[in-house]
């Protein structure tokens, strides 16, 4: 019997039911089939009331509790890359999905068919397409279609953190800056007016870019404006007449996507700049109650989320989130990925406690 046709037992440690669904490929797009055995796990337990829109799972306990958390995590990995099936060294469990993100989603299912008496309600979420274009990103589809079915006070996505609390998360925002000139014979360049050379003011401007530290929830973001393209030029002896420059530009979360475009049009005022894409940040919310016992349960320490992740969904849904996983961000998506078989048991014994003390 395949991998795929074996049904998931969740009664596993967490390292051997991770390795069950590292060699359960699920390849962006191609969730179902994990989707369906993560389904048909979950609906054995009657103390969970399971739903499911697309290929995105959610499982929910409704004991009336004062608050209700919300452990999400996807089911998808980047292209295998020869590492599945897993295998195991020493204390790490190698392959595809294994740091990112099937160690957490092995936590979260652990956790889904073990607590039945938790002193919060929990919801928990397994959905499909996070490693793709957004128009795609299965918890979208249900923040769109079902926003009841996310409803929480607070949210812990089980996003690679090295089992520690990484808050909230960056915004981005991607910009073009257009660089007009003449085009003439690059022989007789003095009847022309060299685009690219222009772009040397916007690329003085980055130099001299002073990038803002903040300080949210006692965690310092640290905001970064980069050029990461440069496009321009139309043959060997042309004179070009038009150079493009992209940025990026990494804000904190307390900036809006309206004040970082406010913000790159006063940088770059007088030159012609256009938004191409963007993702607001999320708020830590470390200050809730919830999330400042989570904080202790967890060690008591917590960092800025460099970079950007679907906390940002929950923020926008008004709902205070953190990333909380074993795997290592720093590892993701590489050949070699692996998830400390330590850190997994780590991980559940703390969400474990948190969630019945």
């Amino acid at each position: 019997m395949s991998s795929i046709d074996t049904p998931l037992d969740l009664t596993l440690d967490g390292g051997a039911l991770t390795a069950r669904l590292v060699d359960f490929p699920s390849v962006s797009g191609d969730e179902q089939a994990l989707a369906d055995a993560v389904e048909t796990a979950l609906r054995a337990y009657p103390h969970l009331r399971v739903d499911r829109y697309g290929n995105n799972v959610v499982a929910r306990t409704g004991l009336g509790r004062a608050e209700r958390v919300l452990i999400a995590g996807h089911l998808d990995t980047v292209p295998i890359a020869d590492n599945v099936p897993h295998h195991i060294e020493g204390d790490l469990l190698y392959g595809c999905g294994a740091s990112d993100m099937k160690s957490g989603v092995a936590v979260a299912l652990r956790l889904a068919a073990g607590l039945t008496e938790p002193n919060h309600d929990i919801t928990y979420v397994f959905y499909d397409c996070e490693e793709i274009e957004a128009s795609r990103n299965g918890l979208g589809h249900l923040a769109t279609a079902h926003p009841d079915w996310l409803a929480a006070d607070f949210a812990i996505l089980m996003e690679p953190s090295g089992a520690m609390v990484e808050g909230g998360c960056q915004g981005t925002m991607r910009a073009q800056i257009t660089l007009t000139g003449t085009r003439a014979h690059a022989a007789r360049s003095w009847l022309g007016d060299n685009a690219i050379h222009h772009a040397a003011e916007v690329l003085g401007l980055l130099a001299a870019y002073q990038a803002r530290e903040v300080e949210i929830d006692g965690l310092k973001y640290h905001e970064g404006l980069n050029a990461v393209r440069v496009d321009g030029g139309v043959a060997g002896n042309v004179i070009p007449d038009e150079c493009v420059v992209t940025v990026n530009f990494r804000f904190a979360p307390d900036r809006s996507v309206a004040d970082a475009e406010a913000h790159l049009r006063e940088v770059f005022e007088g030159f012609k700049l256009e938004i191409t894409d963007s993702a607001p940040g999320a708020l830590p919310g470390l200050g809730q109650p919830a999330a400042q016992a989570f904080l202790a349960a967890t060690g008591g320490q917590a960092r800025a989320k460099f970079g950007w992740t679907d906390v940002a969904r929950f923020s926008a849904l008004g709902v205070p989130a953190v990333n909380y996983g074993p795997g290592d961000p720093d590892l993701a998506h590489k050949r070699n990925e692996y998830c400390s078989l330590a850190a997994i048991a780590l991980v559940e014994e703390r969400l474990r406690a948190w969630l019945t003390d």
